[in-house]
């Protein structure tokens, strides 16, 4: 685990909240999509250089911390292994429940193989309802089949 990239992503959101900053906002100032900046501010993912000095100049990095947002990240680095924050753990529970379900029906669609986390999409909305908003999360990864050799 990369405590710098920790310490930066902190950093990041302390600074976010004092200027008022929403991810949107910083997403179409570095160019890229909300899902992604947000990542990469948190540790998740890496900027490019140009990426990382916009990023830098909006909230008022260091040379140094730019650089850091350009390094490789060591990715799924949550403090535990069952997530104790409730909004977490409700995906690891989504995975529990609805995991064999999903492994079954894609398999079932596009055969043996996985949904791929490095060519992959996500995007999220809030869906007005009358019964309370709803959070609407859209999953899209390449399917990469199994090789057979």
């Amino acid at each position: 685990m990369n405590d710098a990239k920790t310490a930066l992503g902190q950093k990041i959101l302390r600074i976010k909240r004092e200027k008022g900053l929403r991810w949107a906002e910083i997403a179409a100032r570095l160019g890229h999509a909300p899902v992604f900046v947000c990542a990469a501010c948190l540790g998740q993912m890496s900027m490019t250089a140009e990426t990382a000095e916009k990023a830098a100049a909006l909230f008022d990095l260091s040379a140094e911390e730019a650089a850091l947002l350009t390094e490789i990240p060591y990715r799924g680095s949550l403090p535990t292994a069952v997530p104790t924050d409730p909004l977490i753990y409700r995906f690891y529970e989504l995975i529990q429940v609805y995991g064999t379900t999903w492994k079954e029906l894609i398999g079932e669609e596009f055969g043996d193989g996985i949904m791929s986390a490095i060519d992959f999409d996500m995007t999220l909305e809030r869906q007005p309802d009358q019964k309370g908003d709803r959070v609407k999360l859209t999953l899209s990864g390449k399917f990469l089949p199994y090789k057979r050799y």
